[in-house]
């Protein structure tokens, strides 16, 4: 059997956390054994869909304001599945000029072969591109985007690494990988990253769903880590977070879209936009 063909059948043995993502925010790219995943948190976590769409929204305010801030080229790592609000559409509709650029990364082959259709039917092949690529092998993956020929690598890049940092353990030391990206971005570059968190349950009752999520998510081909505050900052570095700070996603920037901003604690996802000095 080809490799890449392999490897797709490899992905639907188990739940993948990119089509269960899809699932929740009412696509369509998912099987019946993501659906019954994602059930199966549901009962555990009935916002579950809710902090989803949480992620989904923060990266839209972040993209939006990184267009305002000036940045035009944008890298896009587990972009996953998602068929609404990618970074293209998003940066496209806040500029009109259309001269941003943008470069999918995935190393899941179903979402990869799902981004480079969805690019074939909406996206400019000038400005836009997916590509096959690991976070785990961080040297490799920015030689990948480059190799695209889309990204000048002396003009400022965001860097989006949205609801994905759950999904790397610290026993895969995300640390040396993100020092890794942050060292080849020019100054003037962001920083936008989100995940779930685990800090301040309101209940003993949400504290344990929110390991059982953790137990749940070891069955599929993503397992995952909650982190706290402290706990995520450090991905950071020494850059400059932006106003309002890394807080729950919902305070930042919000509008009137955005769930949870009576209650920002409520919903389970935290993130922060920083800037290279």
């Amino acid at each position: 059997m080809d490799e890449a063909l392999r490897a797709v059948a490899d992905s639907l043995d188990r739940p993948s956390a990119a089509r269960v993502y899809d699932y929740f925010l009412g696509g369509t790219n998912h099987y019946a054994i993501d659906r019954e995943f994602a059930q199966k948190i549901h009962r555990t976590l009935p916002l579950i869909g809710e902090y989803m769409k949480t992620s989904r929204q923060f990266l839209g305010r972040a993209v939006r304001e990184c267009v305002r801030l000036g940045v035009r080229q944008f890298v896009d790592i587990g972009s996953g599945l998602p068929t609404a609000g990618n970074v293209h559409d998003v940066a496209d509709a806040t500029r009109p000029q259309r001269d941003t650029r943008v470069v999918y990364v995935d190393n899941e082959p179903v979402a990869l072969a799902h981004s480079q259709l969805l690019l074939a039917d909406s996206a400019d092949p000038a400005r836009h591109a997916a590509i096959a690529a690991d976070f785990l092998q961080s040297a490799d993956l920015w030689a990948r985007v480059l190799d695209t020929g889309l990204i000048d690598a002396r003009q400022p890049v965001a860097l989006v690494i949205n609801a994905v940092l759950h999904f790397v353990k610290d026993a895969d030391d995300p640390d040396s990988r993100l020092t890794c990206l942050r060292e080849r971005l020019a100054p003037g570059s962001l920083l936008v990253l989100s995940q779930m968190t685990n800090e301040n349950p309101r209940s003993e009752e949400e504290r344990q769903a929110l390991a059982d999520l953790v137990g749940y998510y070891e069955t599929t081909t993503n397992p995952a880590q909650l982190r706290t505050v402290a706990e995520f900052a450090r991905f950071f570095g020494d850059w400059e977070l932006l106003e309002p700070g890394l807080v729950y996603a919902p305070a930042w920037h919000p509008d009137r879209h955005t769930l949870f901003r009576r209650v920002p604690s409520e919903s389970r996802v935290i993130g922060g936009v920083a800037r290279k000095p």
